[in-house]
């Protein structure tokens, strides 16, 4: 990846490398901006990161710290620069909740991101739908949950991050799998599972494989398991250890 020429550059290439499940190295440049003097917008935006990766790996308490920090951070900036990173430092929150099952407490802070989704960039709104989609599965609304993550996949179609569309479409697999329909899910998924592996989306291939151990059936479930085992190791050896909450 190239060198970052400012501050912001340097946080995209943080958000790149953990997609690419390198957390090592997006820790390093996450740590790098917080020993440096940038805005209080970005430096809101880089504790959101860094709770993302906490959550990414388990650390859903150890997230919501980091993310309430950059609540407090956001909060407060003028009107014009607020809204991407609240509703990222909500959003974060919201799933920081949904992973220790707090469910309701998931939903309102969801409610409060929904105003400022016109303000924020596309990616905020399709996170929102991701988290949102995440809590109706917890819920067991398999069907609320295929219409936030297809309106997910719609909104992510549009842009260039190619992990907010497989991402996406990983989550419509997985609500496909809550209705029902497991032949259709593991089709899905395995499509999913393609497109990792053709732009190195490992986190994202970890939890492929998770879903397909669990909506196949026979050997192709028991690969799917074996395949699951061999990205956690790859991650850990990338500094993605899992840890409980």
């Amino acid at each position: 990846m190239p060198i970052p020429a400012t501050p912001r550059d340097r946080w995209h290439r943080a958000v790149a490398l953990a997609g690419q499940g390198r957390y090592a190295a997006a820790r390093a440049d996450l740590s790098v901006l917080t020993r440096a003097r940038i805005d209080p917008a970005l430096r809101s935006l880089v504790d959101s990161t860094r709770a993302s990766l906490m959550r990414q790996l388990g650390g859903h308490r150890a997230a919501a710290t980091y993310d309430g920090r950059a609540a407090a951070l956001a909060i407060d900036l003028p009107t014009s620069v607020r809204a991407e990173p609240l509703c990222d430092a909500y959003t974060g929150l919201a799933a920081d909740a949904l992973g220790i099952g707090r469910l309701a407490l998931a939903s309102r802070l969801l409610g409060r991101v929904e105003p400022l989704l016109a303000e924020a960039p596309s990616r905020a709104r399709v996170r929102w739908h991701w988290v949102r989609a995440e809590t109706a599965l917890a819920g067991g609304r398999g069907g609320d949950a295929l219409v936030d993550a297809r309106r997910g996949v719609e909104l992510a179609a549009a842009m260039s991050s190619v992990r907010h569309q497989v991402k996406s479409a990983l989550l419509v697999a997985a609500s496909t799998a809550a209705v029902g329909d497991l032949a259709q899910s593991a089709k899905l998924a395995a499509e999913v599972d393609a497109t990792c592996a053709e732009h190195a989306l490992l986190p994202l291939r970890w939890a492929t494989a998770m879903l397909r151990a669990g909506v196949c059936e026979g050997a192709a479930a028991v690969q799917a398991t074996e395949e699951a085992a061999a990205h956690a190791a790859r991650l850990a050896n990338l500094g993605g250890t899992f840890v409980p909450n």
